[in-house]
């Protein structure tokens, strides 16, 4: 039997659970793949300019394929992808992640009700991009709600670093580097995050997975400052030397709930009001055939 791919997702959990032998006591044999930080600004010291809208983002990897059994993103790319056959959702737990909307110091935006018709620098198709949208919509109206898509996390902390864009969303060590460097959070916009099995997954080695990565959940619970070291593995060596990630938040916290069907039906409704995408990226299945 092939061995279980597991992707670290810039987070902590997985890199704990490594360090700590959990997937081993587990039984789960494992590839633990490293990903290299690869996205358009994470070899430049400057951004002097941004690119167009990068209509590219976590769906379409999906659609891609992204070569390992079980990976995150955030639950609105997760309910439509295993909807539309691209693998099925894990319904026994979820993550929630703090994320925010941020503008440069200086901006004369102090408000939510100031975003208006100024666009905010997300990724398509992503977290960003759904829970700008969402928690701006409390404070707008729809139609003042302006995107930009700049790219992957990494891009869009870069562009507003580098005072190329206004304002973006930025969830992960990318928001507690803005913090640090005195961007203000206008919204918080804290959302949830779900799990994609590959239909080449064993089920039982995602039961295996999870119970280790509660058990690293548990430590990073207990003792967050052991494992923000961590951290350093998920931004570009640019911000190393100006940041310090003892102060750092844990980040996204892995919660072990059932993702219930009534949760399924809702994120599809919502996304279905906004029309946020084209009929032949979605699907029909619902949550009993969606879900595992």
């Amino acid at each position: 039997m092939a061995k279980f791919r597991i992707l670290s997702h810039g987070r902590l959990q997985e890199w704990v659970a490594e360090e700590k032998g959990y997937f081993n006591d587990e039984g789960l044999d494992y590839e633990f793949i490293v990903k290299p930080i690869i996205t358009w600004a994470a070899e430049v010291e400057t951004v002097d300019s941004t690119p167009a809208d990068i209509q590219r983002g976590a769906f379409e990897s999906y659609e891609d394929g992204r070569g390992c059994n079980l990976s995150a993103a955030c639950h609105w790319t997760v309910n439509m992808a295993a909807s539309a056959g691209h693998g099925k959702m894990w319904g026994h737990a979820y993550s929630v992640s703090p994320s925010g909307i941020f503008v440069p110091p200086g901006s004369p935006v102090h408000s939510p009700e100031e975003l208006a018709n100024i666009p905010v620098t997300v990724g398509y198709h992503s977290g960003s991009h759904f829970s700008t949208l969402q928690g701006l919509e409390r404070f707008l109206k729809r139609e003042e709600i302006k995107l930009h898509f700049g790219g992957l996390l990494l891009d869009r902390l870069a562009s507003i670093v580098d005072r190329q864009v206004p304002a973006a969303s930025l969830f992960g060590a990318p928001f507690y580097v803005a913090e640090q460097l005195g961007f203000k959070k206008i919204v918080d916009t804290t959302f949830m995050i779900g799990h994609l099995v590959t239909e080449h997954a064993d089920l039982q080695d995602v039961e295996r997975y999870f119970k280790a990565l509660r058990r690293a959940q548990h430590d990073i619970d207990l003792e967050p400052e052991a494992y923000k070291h961590y951290f350093l593995r998920e931004v570009p060596e640019r911000y190393h030397g100006i940041v310090d990630i003892r102060r750092f938040g844990p980040g996204e916290r892995i919660v072990f709930e059932p993702y219930p069907p009534e949760a399924f039906e809702r994120t599809r409704r919502w996304i279905e009001s906004w029309n946020l995408f084209p009929a032949e990226q979605q699907g029909s299945a619902g949550y009993e055939v969606s879900v595992v």
